[in-house]
Protein backbone atom coordinates (compact mmCIF):
# COMPACT_ATOMS: atom_id res chain seq x y z
CA UNK A 1 0.00 0.00 0.00
CA UNK A 2 3.06 2.22 0.60
CA UNK A 3 4.44 1.68 -2.74
CA UNK A 4 1.34 2.42 -4.52
CA UNK A 5 1.05 6.18 -2.32
CA UNK A 6 4.85 7.01 -3.31
CA UNK A 7 3.87 6.24 -7.13
CA UNK A 8 0.98 8.78 -7.21
CA UNK A 9 1.87 12.07 -8.54
CA UNK A 10 -0.74 14.85 -10.10
CA UNK A 11 -1.27 13.43 -13.36
CA UNK A 12 -2.19 16.17 -15.69
CA UNK A 13 -4.63 16.71 -18.53
CA UNK A 14 -1.93 18.87 -20.70
CA UNK A 15 -4.00 18.54 -24.03
CA UNK A 16 -7.09 20.84 -22.14
CA UNK A 17 -4.54 23.35 -20.37
CA UNK A 18 -3.00 23.95 -24.26
CA UNK A 19 -6.57 24.44 -25.72
CA UNK A 20 -7.84 26.21 -23.50
CA UNK A 21 -8.11 29.41 -21.49
CA UNK A 22 -8.37 28.71 -17.66
CA UNK A 23 -10.76 31.28 -15.73
CA UNK A 24 -11.28 29.55 -12.52
CA UNK A 25 -9.89 26.93 -10.37
CA UNK A 26 -11.87 23.98 -8.04
CA UNK A 27 -11.05 21.34 -6.23
CA UNK A 28 -13.89 18.12 -6.02
CA UNK A 29 -13.74 14.91 -4.88
CA UNK A 30 -14.73 12.01 -6.69
CA UNK A 31 -16.68 8.87 -5.79
CA UNK A 32 -14.27 6.04 -7.39
CA UNK A 33 -14.41 2.41 -6.77
CA UNK A 34 -11.55 0.54 -4.37
CA UNK A 35 -9.63 -1.03 -7.32
CA UNK A 36 -10.47 2.97 -9.36
CA UNK A 37 -8.67 4.20 -6.41
CA UNK A 38 -5.14 2.28 -6.89
CA UNK A 39 -5.70 2.23 -10.49
CA UNK A 40 -5.38 5.99 -10.37
CA UNK A 41 -2.51 5.79 -7.92
CA UNK A 42 -0.52 4.01 -10.44
CA UNK A 43 -1.17 6.37 -13.14
CA UNK A 44 -3.74 4.46 -15.52
CA UNK A 45 -6.22 7.45 -15.82
CA UNK A 46 -6.97 9.17 -19.61
CA UNK A 47 -8.33 12.30 -19.71
CA UNK A 48 -8.46 12.39 -23.65
CA UNK A 49 -12.26 13.92 -24.54
CA UNK A 50 -13.23 13.83 -20.61
CA UNK A 51 -15.57 17.18 -19.22
CA UNK A 52 -17.87 18.20 -16.78
CA UNK A 53 -21.27 17.77 -16.73
CA UNK A 54 -24.32 18.63 -14.55
CA UNK A 55 -27.14 16.74 -14.15
CA UNK A 56 -30.20 16.66 -12.04
CA UNK A 57 -28.18 18.80 -9.45
CA UNK A 58 -25.32 16.49 -9.37
CA UNK A 59 -22.08 16.58 -11.49
CA UNK A 60 -20.42 13.99 -13.27
CA UNK A 61 -16.49 13.42 -14.95
CA UNK A 62 -18.15 12.06 -18.04
CA UNK A 63 -15.26 10.51 -20.95
CA UNK A 64 -12.53 10.05 -18.29
CA UNK A 65 -11.10 6.14 -18.69
CA UNK A 66 -9.55 4.62 -15.75
CA UNK A 67 -8.03 1.50 -16.78
CA UNK A 68 -8.52 -1.46 -14.60
CA UNK A 69 -5.87 -1.93 -11.97
CA UNK A 70 -5.74 -6.06 -12.38
CA UNK A 71 -7.66 -7.28 -14.93
CA UNK A 72 -8.30 -10.61 -13.91
CA UNK A 73 -9.36 -9.61 -10.86
CA UNK A 74 -11.68 -6.76 -11.79
CA UNK A 75 -15.30 -7.07 -11.84
CA UNK A 76 -16.65 -8.50 -15.04
CA UNK A 77 -19.70 -5.19 -15.24
CA UNK A 78 -16.62 -2.90 -14.85
CA UNK A 79 -16.77 0.24 -17.53
CA UNK A 80 -13.96 2.37 -17.71
CA UNK A 81 -15.07 5.27 -19.04
CA UNK A 82 -18.38 5.34 -16.77
CA UNK A 83 -19.28 8.95 -15.24
CA UNK A 84 -18.20 9.66 -11.72
CA UNK A 85 -19.83 11.47 -9.36
CA UNK A 86 -17.81 15.02 -8.13
CA UNK A 87 -18.55 16.22 -4.60
CA UNK A 88 -18.56 19.64 -4.60
CA UNK A 89 -20.72 22.17 -2.58
CA UNK A 90 -24.23 23.90 -3.38
CA UNK A 91 -22.64 26.71 -3.95
CA UNK A 92 -19.75 25.48 -6.54
CA UNK A 93 -22.88 23.13 -8.36
CA UNK A 94 -25.15 26.33 -8.90
CA UNK A 95 -21.78 28.26 -10.03
CA UNK A 96 -21.08 25.20 -12.41
CA UNK A 97 -24.59 24.92 -13.49
CA UNK A 98 -24.59 29.22 -14.49
CA UNK A 99 -21.34 28.25 -16.30
CA UNK A 100 -22.81 25.33 -18.64
CA UNK A 101 -25.84 27.86 -19.96
CA UNK A 102 -23.08 30.68 -20.82
CA UNK A 103 -21.93 30.26 -24.40
CA UNK A 104 -18.39 30.43 -25.03
CA UNK A 105 -17.58 28.48 -21.92
CA UNK A 106 -17.08 25.19 -20.85
CA UNK A 107 -16.08 22.90 -17.53
CA UNK A 108 -12.92 20.27 -17.79
CA UNK A 109 -10.85 18.16 -15.49
CA UNK A 110 -7.59 19.59 -15.26
CA UNK A 111 -5.25 17.09 -12.81
CA UNK A 112 -5.94 14.35 -10.65
CA UNK A 113 -4.00 14.12 -7.06
CA UNK A 114 -3.71 12.34 -3.44
CA UNK A 115 -4.92 15.00 -0.75
CA UNK A 116 -4.03 12.75 2.27
CA UNK A 117 -6.07 9.76 1.66
CA UNK A 118 -8.04 11.09 -0.70
CA UNK A 119 -8.18 11.39 -4.59
CA UNK A 120 -8.76 15.08 -5.20
CA UNK A 121 -10.07 16.21 -9.44
CA UNK A 122 -9.10 19.85 -10.15
CA UNK A 123 -11.71 20.86 -12.44
CA UNK A 124 -11.46 24.07 -14.47
CA UNK A 125 -13.49 26.80 -15.88
CA UNK A 126 -12.47 27.57 -19.34
CA UNK A 127 -12.94 29.11 -22.75
CA UNK A 128 -11.62 28.14 -25.76
CA UNK A 129 -7.76 29.28 -27.06
CA UNK A 130 -7.95 30.45 -30.79
CA UNK A 131 -5.11 29.44 -33.13
CA UNK A 132 -2.87 32.11 -32.81
CA UNK A 133 -2.82 31.79 -28.92
CA UNK A 134 -1.85 28.63 -29.26
CA UNK A 135 1.22 29.38 -31.83
CA UNK A 136 2.09 32.18 -29.54
CA UNK A 137 2.11 29.63 -26.21
CA UNK A 138 3.98 27.12 -28.81
CA UNK A 139 6.69 29.68 -29.31
CA UNK A 140 6.94 31.09 -25.47
CA UNK A 141 7.72 27.48 -24.55
CA UNK A 142 10.21 26.76 -27.39
CA UNK A 143 12.03 30.31 -26.35
CA UNK A 144 12.38 29.29 -22.42
CA UNK A 145 13.51 26.10 -23.34
CA UNK A 146 16.19 27.74 -25.58
CA UNK A 147 17.05 30.23 -22.62
CA UNK A 148 17.29 27.16 -20.34
CA UNK A 149 19.96 25.69 -22.62
CA UNK A 150 22.05 28.66 -22.99
CA UNK A 151 22.48 29.30 -19.52
CA UNK A 152 23.03 25.80 -19.05
CA UNK A 153 26.05 25.38 -21.29
CA UNK A 154 27.39 29.10 -20.08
Amino acid sequence: MCIITLLMEKIRNKKALFNYEVIERLEAGIELFGHEVKSIKTGRLNFEGSYVSVRGGEVFLVGASIAAFQPKNTPEDYEPLRPRRLLLSKKEILQLLGVEKQAGLTVVPTSMYNKGKKIKCEIAIVRGKKQFDKRESLKKKADERDMRRTLKNS
